[in-house]
């Protein structure tokens, strides 16, 4: 069944799955298990880390997920540095 414009949540939820196409989605066959390859996510670790307070208060001061940030600036560090190298 083709949608004229994307479901709700609520919508998707009550949608019952034999009425879903999956005529577009080839099969996963013996040569697509054989080339599978396990991605391990790049998890996150609690640490304590000292940093400057001004750094911390810039951060903070851009509101909620400010820890994220800090740790994307960390993250296009570290990819720079690697890529360089």
């Amino acid at each position: 069944m083709k949608y004229s414009k994307p479901l709700t949540p609520g919508q998707i939820a009550a949608t019952q799955d034999k009425s879903i196409d999956f005529g577009d989605i080839p099969e996963l066959d013996e040569t697509f298990w054989r080339e599978a390859e396990l991605v391990e996510p790049d998890r996150t670790e609690q640490i304590t880390m000292r940093v400057k307070r001004s750094v911390l208060e810039y951060f903070r001061a851009s509101g909620k997920g400010y820890q994220t940030r800090m740790n994307r600036v960390l993250e296009s560090y570290v990819q720079a540095h690697r890529d360089a190298g």
